[in-house]
Parts: C-alpha cells; sequence; structure tokens
C-alpha cells in the first residue's frame, strides 16, 4: 500500500481507487485504523486516543489533498 505520510510513528496509506468510502489507512505499532476522509471518523480498527486526535487533526490540514488522491 502506498505510503503517503509519516509522522511521530504513525504511518498513512492509501489505495487509489479503492472501495466507497474515500478512506486511508493509519499504522501505529500493533495498532491499524481505517478513517474517512470527508466525515474524518473511524471506520475500522482502533488507535490510541491521542494518536487518533494527531491524526484527525493531520487529515483535517489535509483533507483536500486527501480526496485529490
Amino acid at each position: 500500500m502506498p505510503e503517503i505520510s509519516r509522522f511521530l510513528g504513525i504511518i498513512i496509506t492509501m489505495y487509489y481507487s479503492e472501495h466507497p468510502p474515500a478512506h486511508f489507512h493509519v499504522r501505529y505499532g500493533q495498532y491499524k485504523a481505517v478513517i474517512a476522509i470527508e466525515s474524518l471518523t473511524l471506520l475500522q480498527g482502533a488507535l490510541p486516543p491521542r494518536v487518533r486526535g494527531l491524526v484527525v487533526e493531520w487529515a483535517a490540514v489535509h483533507q483536500a489533498e486527501l480526496l485529490a488522491n
């Protein structure tokens, strides 16, 4: 899966034209999650609360770019 960002041990990946809704994947240590781009909600998996907050904050800043991808 193509990696689109990495920060603070958090890895963000995304497939091109994957099933709807538009989303990205997050890995952090043993945790894995799928986040919807438009609503920034957790679709699948789990993340520690602090990491989830960082991911949502990052995604809010890059939302237009994520949707374009």
